[in-house]
């Protein structure tokens, strides 16, 4: 059987191990199965993921959700730090979610994030070298199949090792 680091490798170069991989997701993540969110590029530091314009996803007035336009954002940067970060030595958390909407969503939209090696070195590896945890906010956008920009999220999430974890 596949480890998911293995799928997430795989998924990057193989549409075959991309489908594996959101399908996968889907079980993994259940609360976000309804939203039919889905990995359409994968790259090591970067991610992009549809938002289909469906009814689950809509708001009253036939916009895409704001709460679904978040849920992607947080889905997303989630996704490209765990395949960086080893989930069985670092604990991820999201702190806190910040939200900008810019125009309303009438199609399919696409949440992209992207960091660098440096990034992930600079904003976590050396801190967690000091620090017990660290907090760090990654800005993801998203935008519609015409390219209009919806939103941008500010997700912040707290890593820490799972050895500076106290429990009770």
């Amino acid at each position: 059987m596949l480890s998911p680091a293995k799928i997430i490798e795989k998924a990057r170069h193989s549409t075959w191990y991309r489908r594996l991989l959101n399908l996968s997701l889907n079980r993994l993540v259940p609360f976000n199965k309804p939203h039919g969110f889905r990995v359409v590029e994968l790259e090591s530091y970067a991610v992009k993921v549809l938002l289909p314009y469906r009814k689950r996803n809509l708001n009253h007035i036939r916009g895409l959700h704001a709460c679904a336009l978040a849920t992607v954002s947080e889905f997303s940067t989630g996704l490209v730090l765990i395949s960086q970060l080893n989930p069985r030595e670092y604990r991820l958390i999201m702190q806190r979610l910040e939200m900008d909407y810019h125009y309303q969503g009438r199609t399919d939209a696409y949440a992209t994030f992207r960091i660098s090696e440096e990034w992930l070195r600079d904003e976590i590896l050396q801190p967690l070298e000091s620090s017990d945890a660290v907090v760090t906010t990654c800005q993801v956008l998203v935008h519609d199949a015409s390219g209009n920009h919806l939103t941008t999220g500010r997700v912040y999430w707290q890593i820490k090792k799972w050895s500076a974890v106290r429990k009770g």
